[in-house]
């Protein structure tokens, strides 16, 4: 026999027929198990797509804060200028700008809180973060030289009870020796700014200050390092094993990755074993296949004998089972990557929909900072979840095609 042959009698069993009831709850059976699989990456697509949509909120707010790399000396850097130019001589490097880093004690009244206090020059900060387009009150450029003012993240701002024009103590941890003993410094700064990046780890313990009074306070004869911008910042590690063979001087650097390298490893291991849970659903689908397909071979033993007799070999009896099985798989995996992928790419509308009509709300304002279902849809998560839906399908065809092939002719015909 020739395969088309296989293949449309493969075909004729996957459809439903008309002339005998239990042909079509065969084949009721197989659009279920078609279904199945169906759900089963869909599932997949949307949920992991929704992780990437979180992890890829989630880092662009950090970045909207953060570096994509910082250089950092040994000590202060007097001549910051020479290495930012250095680091500018890499064609992916597009921003450079001096930053002093301390922690530090802010009060006010009963209020106290520790902050991570930074230095920033207001003309060459927006050069490498985007702090300073998220001032919800005050500007960044109020930072000036000499005037000891202060911008607060907004959940520190909430916390301490602060608005724009209040005064704070900032308590720096380097203490003046004196007769008396050592003295914490005080220094009265006044609130001209508050931010919010959207992010609660920086908005609740974020202080910036000018680089200059910086230096002032910490009594420092340059800026702490220097921050850079890259064109592409999923690069950054790469860019930054480049920046080390480079640039001259004791430098360190590190790159964004590492900043929050215990974040990043556990949103990982959390979508790879997403991956393998829901992977799972996808199984359950290949093994009802493999039920439908013993059933569909219990059902044509008759057939199989009577193809058998007119002289098909096994093997042409286990292509047409499996052209079957390869079927159910393939069509059930399409359907999946194709509703799996629609739904993935219109969750930003899909969801408000659900949310009005049953008058709830998945992420309430007041609790997460994200108040929109983010979704990330990308194709090598999507080719390798329909390349595996179909791996399975094609496997679970392997044991009832093999039983079809094993089927006696004499024994099937024999109550026939």
């Amino acid at each position: 026999m020739n395969f088309p042959y296989e293949w449309q009698i493969g075909w004729r069993y996957t459809r439903a027929s008309k002339r005998a009831s239990r042909n079509t709850f065969i084949s009721f059976i197989s659009m279920i198990s078609m279904l199945g699989i169906a759900l089963g990456v869909a599932a997949l697509i949307v949920v992991l797509s929704v992780m990437n949509g979180f992890q890829k909120e989630v880092r662009d707010r950090m970045l909207s804060v953060l570096a994509h790399i910082e250089v950092i000396g040994p000590g202060p850097l007097p001549d910051w200028q020479k290495t930012a130019a250095e680091a500018m001589q890499n064609k992916e490097v597009i921003g450079a700008a001096p930053y002093v880093a301390a922690q530090a004690m802010l009060t006010r009244e009963d209020a106290v809180r520790g902050v991570l206090l930074r230095g920033v020059d207001p003309a060459e900060e927006p050069k490498v973060s985007d702090v300073g387009a998220q001032f919800t009150s005050g500007n960044m450029n109020a930072l000036v030289p000499g005037g000891f003012d202060i911008a607060l993240g907004s959940e520190l701002a909430a916390a301490m009870g602060v608005r724009v024009g209040d005064k704070v103590t900032l308590v720096a941890p380097q203490g003046t020796i004196t007769p008396a003993g050592v003295l914490p410094r005080l220094k009265q700064f006044t609130v001209v700014g508050v931010f919010s990046s959207g992010h609660y780890e920086f908005d609740s313990a974020l202080a910036l200050i000018n680089i200059h009074d910086a230096e002032t306070l910490f009594r420092q004869e340059g800026p702490t390092g220097v921050r850079l911008k890259l064109t592409d910042m999923q690069r950054a590690p790469e860019v930054a094993r480049q920046l080390a063979t480079t640039m001259t001087g004791n430098l360190y650097l590190r790159d964004w990755s590492q900043q929050n390298r215990n974040w990043f490893a556990a949103v990982q291991t959390e979508k790879r074993m997403m991956f393998i849970i829901l992977t799972l659903i996808i199984a359950v689908a290949a093994f009802n296949l493999v039920s439908t397909l013993v059933m569909t071979v219990t059902d044509k033993q008759p057939d199989i004998a009577i193809l058998r007799t007119m002289g098909a070999q096994p093997r042409s009896i286990m292509k047409i089972f499996i052209v079957q099985g390869v079927a159910i798989g393939f069509i059930g995996t399409l359907l999946g990557v194709a509703g799996g992928t629609l739904i993935a790419t219109n969750i930003d509308v899909i969801v408000p929909f659900i949310e009005r009509l049953l008058h709830v709300q998945f992420l309430p304002r007041d609790i997460y900072f994200i108040s929109e279902l983010p979704s990330d849809p990308r194709v090598n998560d999507i080719a390798t979840i329909g390349i595996i839906s179909f791996v399975l399908a094609t496997l679970a065809t392997l044991y009832p095609s093999w039983r079809a092939a094993r089927v006696n002719p004499a024994e099937a015909l024999r109550y026939e």
